[in-house]
């Protein structure tokens, strides 16, 4: 690995579905707050749309609250490549018709010290994931009924 990502935390993707169409806006400051802590890193942005018909089509980035300010202005023009035509079509091919969605690839700053400690000493990843709310809720819930 060269020097310049030895440093580099953990890379992680989100797709979040609108449905409607109907993005509020209201994450933004929270998502502004973690890039201004240094929490993470935005790497890409990017949004879409899956009209009714399934076609897809991407969306500028817009007012989407309607009070007349630029949300995203802070993200326009990020981009780092990673994300391709082909990661928006198979992320669109998660979507419900009549959606919008965000699509974002972050660094997590956060843990990058850590990492980084672990790769200078041998260690690499060999598997990763994210276990939803919804299962941990479930979990918790079947624990509590046991005791």
């Amino acid at each position: 690995m060269s020097d310049e990502f030895e440093e580099v935390g953990p890379i992680d993707y989100l797709v979040v579905e609108f449905p409607g169409n109907r993005m509020t806006g209201e994450g933004l400051p929270l998502l502004v707050d973690l890039v201004d802590r240094g929490v993470i890193r935005i790497l890409d942005l990017q949004f879409v749309r899956k009209d009714e018909d399934g076609s897809v089509s991407g969306l500028e980035i817009t007012d989407l609250d309607g009070d007349g300010r630029l949300d995203l202005a802070v993200f326009e023009g990020v981009s780092s490549g990673l994300l391709g035509q082909d990661d928006l079509e198979e992320a669109a091919g998660a979507l419900e018709p009549n959606t919008s969605a965000g699509i974002l690839i972050y660094e997590n700053l956060w843990a990058a010290p850590f990492a980084a400690a672990l790769r200078r000493g041998g260690g690499r990843m060999v598997a990763s994931g994210r276990i939803p709310v919804s299962d941990l809720v479930s979990a918790l819930e079947a624990t509590e009924a046991t005791h």
